[in-house]
């Protein structure tokens, strides 16, 4: 019981310096629980969608839902007789034929496209009896005719959309206008999809190509039955291939599709929380630190009237824990904000998410505590082991005397040893000949140098602290010169604050040179193999069009349009070995719009008659040569023999490893009907016609706003732009671990400050102005701040660089280090330093200097 009061009363005795600790827990456990609570929430929300949608049964094409936007355009269909079938069955209530398709875009009369920006699906689909389980018709009726539509309520308010307004639906199998005869509802959350539905017979005609055919069958049973029952039922009646799924299995099917994509989110976020958990453990070691060494006079006493060792580690651990139960429930409950606010993030982005979905599981809470607690606790670990070796005899030095004012030889020793096998790890890595070899090399160099700088920084922080001071302090005079020694004062302390910024930063310098290199190296290859001046592709990752297609072709002052298809095929080597491929099936041309090296034949010979060329990977695996027959069986087509005429080299990443062949010769083996649209396409303008080429492509798809038409420096910087986005969100992701450390510099200046109370009164008494005060504190600060980055920075750049030596085996060999960002970064680092001096150094210069010179 004394342990705790004593406790209790120092931890409420220095609220004020446990302030920032506290909000370095609360952050850390803020962005654990807000991401927890986030993810939660949208796996509540598609579970209620996939349970409103599904049908008791649902029966459709074996195979069908592999793909949302299968390579015709069309999904795989029923005919519509089998309607009629599965209503025999014993059990069925209702059996409806539905139509549901994903590969249309919904464009309004200004052309603009009302799909989501967020990724989610456009689906167009028939308006039947068992759509009204999730959705009600909320304005207007339903569809009657070709020329109406009914549209979902979220996307007719986010674009504006009235009843009367014009809908054009681009499909494979034309264009269809009609106008909106009425909007419907959801009942539960819309995560984002935009939904539009026709009549049957329009829906069957416009998405499947001609009537009486269905893409699934939605089937109802009778009370009393259960849903295994009716599938089994169901099947009886069936002869052939169907898929046959009940409401929980297609409910479970949406959810692991689903469930993929927020796993990665949700780790990825987890693991930068983690990060910033890691940084607020280097400002709770200083804060508990610099308490233990401002509290050795009253430690001393205590263990001279009595107190054991035991109960003086005790005190302090019981401190760290009040600090990490109220950081920790302050951090579970920022974190259900920071969930909030992300959710409104998501919906700016086009992802609806409602806060009456809102998910706050009990172990969300658990996890938050522990995690906040246990981290406190084993960070103040440490200083509360050397609290509890402060002797009696302490009580009569002065409070505040740094016992570790150089860095012990036995830490500087295993400090160097750590990097120098973190360092020796890197050097392997780069020497490895597979990436995925090297890659764990990689991590291993990257965990042993980061910690290896942590465990030397105090040795670190003597040479370089002096180093900066030099070019940095230097110019200040006696005022610089004041600010570099108490940067010195104690390189243990400056180390581990430094540290704390360090981190963050390797991994931006890390981050960015990859990203710079990724950039470089996709130039350079697109410079030396792509010829084609144009390329054209769908933004979504549609196929293209035949409609588009045809308008490509007859674009004026173009020397030839260039089709590129992926063709699914079993392929069967000499050997007897089969193996799944996709084969392109390309116009001659591409071989002058990718210019591909080989190792055997010539590439052009591919192009003839029952002919293809493999990648170099695939004839080693398989031992085939030039010459050699393949058996290509092509999927919803015949068998072909085909012979091999080149075998193309696995340098690079451009098409690596892509088979081709003629695409006349695929049209010889698969039905047109089958033929998958083209995924990419490319143009060659005529001689000195780029220009004017380039116009008439634009215009010629300027009725179909999901397909971009670029020529070669539009492609490259669209590549930088989508690697910038991406570096830009793992930014703004590190910037929590950045602010955390620099919490830590201001911690760390404000601790010092009081530390140094007495020290700062003389000063002040013997000449110091305020004003010279606070510049020493912010001169303290940035040396701290640069002393950081620059250790961040450097090895950053050797793991980018390091990192880069693995991405030359996968082709991309250009290494690119981003000067401008470094520095910027780096100069940024000094004003984040004289930022964390604000308070602090206010606070010194309203110090009463004879209360100062009185302080103990």
């Amino acid at each position: 019981m004394t342990v705790w009061k004593t406790s209790m009363r120092n931890f409420l005795a220095h609220k004020g310096r446990m302030a920032l600790s506290a909000v370095a827990v609360l952050l850390s456990v803020a962005f654990v629980s807000g991401t927890l609570v986030f993810t939660d929430t949208m796996n509540t929300t598609f579970d209620k969608l996939f349970a409103a949608t599904a049908s008791d049964v649902s029966v459709s094409p074996k195979g069908s839902g592999d793909d949302d936007n299968p390579g015709t355009g069309k999904p795989e269909s029923l005919p519509a007789s089998l309607v009629e079938k599965v209503a025999k069955a014993d059990g069925v209530k209702s059996a409806q034929g539905a139509v549901s398709s994903m590969s249309v875009t919904v464009v309004n009369s200004k052309n603009k496209d009302m799909g989501s920006s967020s990724g989610a699906p456009t689906i167009a689909g028939n308006w039947t009896e068992n759509a009204l389980k999730s959705m009600e018709i909320t304005s207007g009726h339903a569809p009657r005719g070709p020329t109406e539509v009914m549209v979902d309520a979220d996307t007719a308010e986010k674009h504006g959309l009235r009843l009367g307004d014009e809908l054009r639906t681009i499909a494979v199998t034309g264009d269809l206008t009609a106008k909106i005869s009425g909007i419907a509802s959801f009942k539960v959350t819309n995560p984002g999809a935009a939904i539009v539905y026709f009549d049957t017979a329009t829906a069957q005609r416009e998405l499947l190509g001609k009537e009486g055919l269905f893409t699934h069958i939605s089937v109802t049973g009778t009370d009393g039955v259960s849903d295994e029952q009716l599938k089994r039922n169901v099947a009886a009646t069936l002869d052939g291939p169907f898929k046959l799924q009940t409401a929980k299995e297609a409910a479970d099917a949406g959810r692991e599709e689903v469930g993929s994509f927020l796993g990665v989110m949700k780790y990825a976020m987890l693991g930068f929380a983690g990060i910033a958990l890691l940084v607020g453990i280097f400002l709770i070691v200083n804060t508990f630190s610099m308490l233990v060494a401002q509290r050795t006079r009253e430690i001393g006493l205590m263990r001279a009237i009595g107190s054991s060792r035991k109960q003086i580690n005790r005190s302090v651990l019981v401190e760290a824990l009040l600090l990490g139960i109220v950081g920790s429930i302050a951090g579970v409950a920022a974190g259900v904000g920071l969930a909030v606010g992300l959710m409104k993030l998501m919906g700016s982005m086009g992802m609806q998410l409602s806060t009456q979905d809102l998910t706050v599981k009990w172990t969300t809470p658990v996890v938050g505590l522990v995690l906040g607690i246990v981290v406190t606790v084993v960070a103040a670990y440490v200083p509360a082991r050397r609290a509890g070796k402060v002797s009696p005899m302490a009580a009569l030095r002065d409070a505040g005397t740094p016992a570790d004012g150089r860095a012990g030889w036995i830490r500087a020793g295993i400090g160097l040893l750590l990097t120098a096998a973190g360092a020796a790890a890197l050097l392997v890595s780069t020497q490895a000949d597979k990436a995925s070899e090297g890659s764990m090399f990689l991590g291993l160099g990257v965990v042993l140098s980061l910690i290896g700088f942590v465990v030397i920084g105090p040795l670190l922080a003597g040479v370089v602290v002096r180093v900066i001071s030099v070019v940095v302090l230097r110019m200040f005079g006696p005022v610089g010169r004041l600010a570099e020694r108490n940067a010195l004062r104690n390189p243990r302390r400056t180390g581990a604050t430094g540290a704390a910024l360090m981190i963050g930063l390797a991994l931006v310098a890390c981050l960015s040179v990859v990203g710079s290199s990724m950039v470089a190296s996709a130039t350079d290859e697109l410079d030396r193999s792509v010829g084609a001046d144009f390329i054209v592709q769908s933004g979504k990752g549609q196929l293209i069009m035949p409609q588009v297609e045809k308008a490509l072709k007859s674009a004026p002052h173009i020397e030839h349009v260039t089709s590129y298809k992926g063709v699914e095929a079993k392929l069967t080597a000499p050997g007897g070995k089969a193996e799944d491929e996709e084969i392109v099936a390309a116009d001659p041309t591409y071989a002058q719009d990718l210019r591909r090296e080989t190792v055997a034949g010539e590439l052009s010979a591919a192009y003839g008659k029952n002919a293809m060329s493999v990648g170099e990977a695939y004839a080693k695996r398989h031992g085939v040569k030039v010459g050699d027959t393949i058996k290509v069986a092509f999927k919803h087509g015949r068998t072909a023999g085909l012979k091999l005429a080149a075998i193309t080299s696995d340098d690079g990443n451009v098409d690596k490893g892509a088979m081709y062949t003629n695409i006349t010769t695929a049209a010889q083996y698969v039905p047109a009907d089958k033929m998958p649209q083209n995924m990419i396409m490319f143009a060659k303008a005529e001689d000195g016609k780029e220009k004017e080429a380039y116009a008439a492509l634009k215009a010629s798809v300027a009725e179909y706003p999901q397909y971009k038409v670029q020529n070669q420096t539009d492609f490259k910087q669209d590549l930088k732009d989508q690697i910038g986005q991406l570096l830009n969100i793992v930014y703004g992701l590190l910037a929590l671990a950045i602010i955390v450390a620099v919490l830590g510099v201001v911690n760390t200046l404000a601790l010092s400050v009081v530390e140094r109370t007495r020290e700062i009164g003389l000063m002040r008494a013997i000449g110091l102005s305020r004003r010279q005060l606070r510049r020493m504190i912010r001169l303290e600060s940035v040396v701290i701040a640069l002393f950081g980055a620059l250790l961040g920075l450097g090895l950053g750049m050797g793991w980018g660089m390091t990192a880069q030596k693995l991405l030359a085996l996968e082709g991309l060999g250009v290494l690119e280090i981003p000067w401008p960002t470094i520095l910027t970064v780096f100069v940024g680092s000094a004003f984040v330093g004289l930022f964390a001096a604000l308070v602090p150094a206010f606070r010194a210069g309203r110090m009463n200097v004879l209360n100062a010179i009185a302080t103990e």
